[in-house]
């Protein structure tokens, strides 16, 4: 039997939340135990419920998506975020990796995908709709990146299998015994080994030529 996923919908337009919850309805092992408009409303709901999962907009007022999954991981290292965005653009998409969301999904997901996502982070791993990788595997960053010879040192690989697992910068530098600055410093070399501008090329990359395991 699946265990019950509780789940907290931030979004400000009510009226694409209740055609989330209509969806989100017919997983029977999801639970939506909480809704909120922004961020600010997020956090306080937060002090008092207890969640599995949160569906993070990005835009929206008084506290936008970005700024309130920082706070809430810096709260909750251990809560999973997935980002919900209407738009693919890389910059709302490194932007919220970096706040710490496990996933990423665009706002026409399908009840498949959004069963999938929800599981898959749910289980500790990361999960990006389909469209995203699309939009990255194609660039001409990663078609120029795809025949130099990368030279990727054993730790590299660890840190960017790692990556692909959903852990942000503290997380790997823990789970490796070395400081947070040295992880940096690796994903920096990686990015210029592959000439992935930001993590999301990069992970696009590593999948693409078989780097890591998914």
């Amino acid at each position: 039997m699946h265990p019950v996923i509780r789940v907290i919908i931030v979004d400000d337009h009510e009226i694409f939340r209740c055609g989330l919850k209509m969806i989100i309805s017919k997983l029977g092992y999801v639970k939506i135990i909480a809704e909120a408009e922004n961020g600010l409303d997020f956090l306080r709901l937060l002090e008092h419920e207890e969640t599995d999962l949160v569906l993070m907009d990005i835009e929206m007022p008084l506290m936008n998506g970005i700024e309130a999954t920082k706070k809430a991981m810096e709260l909750y290292p251990g809560l999973k975020i997935i980002a919900l965005s209407m738009y693919k653009e890389d910059t709302y998409i490194q932007s919220m990796l970096a706040a710490g969301v496990k996933g990423f999904l665009l706002k026409n997901i399908r009840k498949e995908v959004l069963d999938r996502a929800l599981q898959a982070v749910f289980a500790g791993r990361t999960y990006y709709s389909e469209e995203l990788w699309d939009y990255f595997t194609k660039s001409k960053a990663l078609e120029e990146s795809a025949d130099q010879g990368l030279n990727i040192t054993r730790r590299e690989s660890e840190v960017l299998q790692l990556l692909a697992e959903g852990l942000n910068n503290k997380e790997i530098a823990d789970r490796l015994f070395v400081s947070e600055r040295t992880i940096v410093g690796h994903k920096s070399n990686l990015m210029a080994k592959t000439n992935c501008k930001n993590t999301v090329a990069l992970l696009a990359f590593a999948i693409k030529n078989g780097l890591i395991s998914m």
